[in-house]
């Protein structure tokens, strides 16, 4: 009785481990389903990516050196008022300083009466002269500090933006005025301090704008500064904007600037490459091949040599995919 026990347990044993070896086997067996693509000749590009803000070729701004109210603004052509700041205190001042001159002058011209009939030393008129002159300077220096109170257009052009209006405080170095030409347009750039290399005045850039995501936006190459930030390892790259551009001045943008052009190269998706190798599809298995790639992009890969052309391609394709795994087609995508 016990021997036919383990006899039945030892033909279960045998049917379940014939059983696992037979999945184990379809397993290792079955086709992989894939999509593929097929080469396509367009143009091929290697870019150099950068972000950019959309300013005036010709543009200054305007900011104030004393911290004082706002009294007066309005939009105005070269080298004419756009603001007045609160000069009140100031001119007072410049008002007691008036007077004080005054009367130093009075007593300088008295004491030098007086020193010409030798009643007084000429130190004493000396001190006298040396009073005038120092209000003199402390008069001129407070005119030319109300001259700071008065803001001017520094050159030619419109307001194209006002961060200042009467009423608020104006701090020294804040920005109150920008002033400048509406067009022309540029785009500068900040281009990491690894790509500069490859960027040169004349190259092409497409543009990407939120505010025109359908519309294809074109730029050059106009100046590289010759000097980067160390901080933040970037150069800055000004881009020629045409005169009928969409764009307007503070918009950002995504730039890429065309560094390497092939023109009718034959390109693949970049998810069916792994390092330099492709899975090509051959009756009902796929093949491993070795290619020379050139031009390599975020979506697009340029084939030198390795691949004919109406070859059919694994996409994407895994990094660990096994050279004549039996596949099965389920999808044609487009390239």
């Amino acid at each position: 009785m016990r021997l036919m026990q383990q006899m039945r347990r030892y033909a279960a044993g045998i049917a379940i481990a014939a059983a696992v070896g037979a999945v184990a086997f379809w397993y290792a067996t079955r086709a992989v389903p894939v999509s593929i693509v097929t080469p396509k000749r367009g143009d091929a590009a290697e870019i150099v990516y950068a972000s950019g803000v959309v300013e005036p070729r010709v543009w200054a701004k305007v900011t104030s050196t004393v911290r004082e109210r706002i009294v007066e603004g309005e939009r105005v052509e070269k080298g004419a008022v756009l603001a007045r700041l609160d000069d009140t205190e100031a001119r007072a001042i410049l008002s007691e300083l008036q007077a004080r001159l005054s009367l130093a002058q009075e007593e300088y011209r008295r004491k030098l009466a007086l020193a010409e009939r030798n009643t007084i030393s000429e130190q004493t008129v000396d001190r006298a002269r040396t009073d005038v002159a120092q209000l003199e300077a402390l008069i001129a220096g407070q005119e030319a500090r109300l001259a700071a109170y008065v803001l001017r257009a520094p050159s030619d052009g419109r307001v194209l933006r006002q961060d200042g209006e009467i009423g608020e405080v104006a701090e020294p170095g804040t920005v109150l005025f920008w002033v400048g030409e509406p067009r022309p347009l540029i785009v500068e750039a900040e281009v990491n301090e690894e790509d500069i290399p490859r960027v040169e005045v004349g190259q092409n850039a497409y543009l990407r704008s939120d505010a025109f995501p359908e519309r294809a936006l074109e730029a050059v190459v106009d100046s590289i500064t010759p000097k980067g930030d160390p901080v933040t390892k970037t150069y800055r790259v000004r881009l020629r904007l045409p005169e009928d551009t969409p764009l307007r001045i503070g918009m950002s943008t995504d730039v890429n600037v065309v560094v390497r052009l092939s023109r009718n190269a034959l390109v693949i998706p970049a998810a069916a490459v792994s390092g330099t190798r492709v899975a090509v599809v051959e009756g009902g298995t796929a093949k491993l091949r070795e290619i020379e790639t050139g031009i390599r992009g975020t979506d697009g890969v340029e084939v030198l040599s390795g691949l004919e052309e109406t070859a059919r391609i694994i996409s994407p394709l895994s990094p660990d995919f096994a050279d004549g795994t039996r596949v099965d087609v389920v999808q044609t995508a487009t390239n």
